[in-house]
């Protein structure tokens, strides 16, 4: 067993900063924090932070999870996604058929089973949600459930498993079976009116992906699906912060109403993020990369070309949350949400998945189970 002495100037450990301590590596855990600096082996200038944890990621590097459900398209949206200070994420696969679920699947059960470091689990984006809030989805693949998926749901080698689904297309007894399974639930791209939204929540459903987007709103008589999310504690919320997705009031609202571990930040990236292509193929579309922003050939914003270490530079800035608060959105809060906190701080005992930050945001290292991935 061989050790990593690294020295931080400073670091994060999702509670408090620290200055000038050596963390001791062993095995990818974190073994010891003390403060001999004559014996670190690597010295690290920029502000230590716990790794970032993306429960939604569609594809980075070239790679659309859907068009390339294999090991090799992963550990290339793992790689690119690295360079961002992502340490674990889950590849989300959008609408499609079943043997395209099937296939991600299967991709992401070897590489589990393999041990590759920065997979935690798989998140499935649909199929069954709500035409009329499909947003970028396909038409063509919503659909109710069947055994088909429900064999991939059962599966117990794929991590971490989230289904976001429409909760009036979904019937409360099977939300309840699904979160019996240990499938986390997360409601959206749906039309549900309040008391619907109500009923998948007392069946177990615990999360909202990309809060405000493809969702029923809020009225003055109808609460909606975001009324919904706002109003109940107990439940998480996604958000993408790039600018786009939602207006920094919406975002500054949603961190003023919600208890502050249940707002997490997501990039819903597509396959722009780490690479220089702007124009991508997307099902019988294209997504184009204009000004930062997203857009399919029918209109609508079609995921993000956002990275996680932007994601909390805006959170930070633009929705004017404390640092450690917009870190913690990054790292402790969707590491919780998925029953792996192991993963969203640094404390002796856990996992050693760290980044490295510069003043300005920008990623200088990246560490993965003790081992440095990505060096700026």
């Amino acid at each position: 067993m061989s050790e990593l002495r690294l020295h931080s100037e400073k670091l994060f450990d999702g509670e408090a900063y620290l200055e000038d301590k050596v963390l001791t590596v062993c095995d990818g855990k974190l073994v010891a924090i003390d403060s001999d600096t004559a014996r670190a082996d690597i010295r690290l200038d920029g502000l230590l932070v716990p790794g970032f944890v993306d429960l939604q990621v569609n594809g980075g590097g070239g790679v659309l999870f859907n068009a390339e459900p294999t090991p090799d398209g992963v550990k290339t949206m793992l790689i690119a996604h690295a360079q961002f200070g992502t340490t674990a994420m889950l590849p989300t696969v959008i609408t499609d058929k079943v043997e395209v679920m099937a296939q991600a699947a299967d991709a992401v059960a070897q590489l589990l089973k393999a041990g590759t470091p920065g997979l935690a689990g798989i998140h499935f984006e649909g199929p069954h949600l709500s035409a009329a809030k499909k947003g970028a989805h396909s038409q063509g693949f919503i659909r109710e459930i069947s055994e088909a998926e429900w064999q991939i749901y059962r599966r117990k080698d794929l991590g971490q498993i989230i289904v976001t689904l429409a909760p009036e297309t979904v019937s409360a007894g099977d939300i309840h079976t699904l979160v019996s399974l240990g499938v986390k639930v997360c409601l959206g791209h749906s039309n549900a009116d309040y008391l619907c939204v109500r009923q998948a929540l007392l069946a177990g459903a615990d999360g909202f992906t990309h809060l405000y987007n493809a969702m029923s709103p809020l009225q003055g008589r109808e609460p909606g699906m975001v009324g919904a999310a706002l109003f109940h504690d107990e439940a998480s919320c996604g958000i993408i912060a790039d600018g786009f997705h939602l207006d920094d009031v919406c975002g500054r609202l949603a961190l003023k109403v919600k208890p502050r571990d249940k707002v997490f930040l997501v990039t819903d990236a597509m396959q722009h993020v780490g690479c220089q292509q702007k124009e991508f193929a997307f099902f019988d579309r294209k997504i184009t990369l204009t000004g930062g922003r997203l857009t399919s050939t029918t209109g609508e914003l079609a995921g993000s070309a956002l990275d996680m270490a932007t994601a909390v530079k805006n959170a930070h800035l633009k929705l004017q949350v404390p640092l450690d608060q917009a870190l913690n959105m990054a790292s402790l809060n969707p590491a919780r949400y998925i029953n792996q906190a192991q993963r969203g701080r640094i404390r002796v005992g856990d996992r050693a998945d760290f980044a490295e930050l510069s003043p300005d945001f920008k990623v200088l290292s990246t560490w993965i189970a003790g081992h440095r991935v990505f060096a700026a």
